[in-house]
């Protein structure tokens, strides 16, 4: 599959909009290498959730951690795999391998908690967590993006729903990239809630700016509209109808303006974390601003999304809602080209990739 840039302009008399946007342009069949890559690939990934699946325990132990281990380092490298073609029986496999590995990220992380719990100040040893440094990176990227594409005024209120026991991505962001923002932290279960409420006990300032709450988001209403800023993580409805209905329920009750940050995955990365499709986000009522797929450490793809605010034509200056909604309605696919249109994609991706050179990749 192949993904380049395209920068388009639309110049509108009246209203002077100007549209950029990146849009995926073409798709090739792989050649006959990659197919065979990708087989051995997808073979690799079935063998490694049998043995998963087999364990007698998903909690830490150096049987345990070997296997998602093979598990992550067979699905980082790029590749050409679509998880949505697979056929019924891997598609089977796949969504039984994302939920052994969802409940194997909560025992991680619930493990951890209570380790980094017994330290005076749980904050100093964060470092602890072996994939410490991808929240880093990824939490640099989420907020780069989001600054980019939703500039303005820093987030004053932000939700973060699926935060879990270990709330690292809540607790970067707001320590390194949202010093004067509060914290909503939302997780269904209340155990996750109480370890999470453990880590900040040491930091009274952070304390403070840091709330956990025990909800469903699908049962959370008038509160969400008073948040400048959702993120999404990417295990909140593993199933993509589940992911829908959420992305459904925040449209419909947040703020016109607000911004929605939701993790996804791409190629075989796609075996560890759901893969939303962006269409889902504009169904479910915003505009897509941006669509990243990294590279290297940061495993998550990051989609940026805007609720559209309503706009009075007249105001507009005659450009009237459906105009000034459908400039962002595509948003940007940021992502390295194939090397096979490396040369032509490289002049219509430069002005991009310049302004993405500080994102982690």
């Amino acid at each position: 599959m192949v993904v380049m840039g395209k920068e388009q302009q639309q110049h509108e008399e009246e209203g002077k909009v100007v549209q950029e946007e990146v849009q995926v342009v073409q798709e090739t069949v792989p050649p006959e290498e990659d197919k065979e890559a990708e087989a051995a690939l997808v073979h690799k990934i079935s063998g490694l959730a049998a043995a998963i699946g087999k364990l007698p325990s998903l909690r830490p132990s150096p049987e345990v951690n070997a296997l998602f281990t093979e598990l992550v380092t067979a699905c980082i490298p790029r590749s050409t795999v679509d998880v949505e073609r697979l056929g019924p029986e891997l598609q089977e496999m796949r969504g039984r391998l994302i939920r052994l590995c969802a409940d194997a990220e909560g025992l991680l992380e619930a493990h951890y908690s209570d380790l980094l719990a017994a330290f005076d100040n749980p904050l100093e040893h964060l470092s602890l967590f072996p994939y410490f440094n991808n929240y880093i990176l990824l939490s640099q990227l989420e907020h780069g993006l989001l600054a980019r594409h939703v500039p303005g005024p820093a987030p004053s209120r932000v939700a973060f729903v699926g935060s879990g026991p270990l709330p690292l991505s809540s607790l970067v962001l707001a320590a390194r990239h949202l010093p004067g923002a509060s914290f909503d932290n939302y997780d269904i279960c209340g155990d996750a809630n109480e370890r999470a409420r453990r880590l900040v006990r040491g930091d009274g300032a952070l304390q403070a700016r840091m709330a956990f709450r025990t909800s469903d988001v699908a049962d959370v209403t008038r509160d969400l509209a008073s948040y400048d800023a959702v993120f999404l993580a990417a295990l909140v409805g593993m199933a993509a109808e589940e992911k829908a209905r959420v992305v459904e329920h925040l449209g419909r009750h947040m703020a016109p303006g607000a911004a929605l940050v939701v993790r996804s995955a791409h190629g075989a990365r796609g075996f560890l974390y759901p893969v939303v499709d962006p269409e889902e986000i504009r169904r479910g009522g915003f505009d897509v601003l941006a669509v990243h797929h990294p590279e290297g450490e940061v495993i998550n793809s990051v989609i940026i999304a805007r609720k559209p605010v309503a706009v009075d034509a007249h105001a507009a200056g005659g450009v009237g809602v459906a105009e000034l909604g459908h400039a962002h309605a595509h948003g940007a696919v940021l992502s390295r080209p194939c090397l096979c249109c490396e040369i032509e994609a490289r002049a219509h991706q430069k002005m991009e990739e310049v302004a993405m050179e500080q994102l982690p990749s």
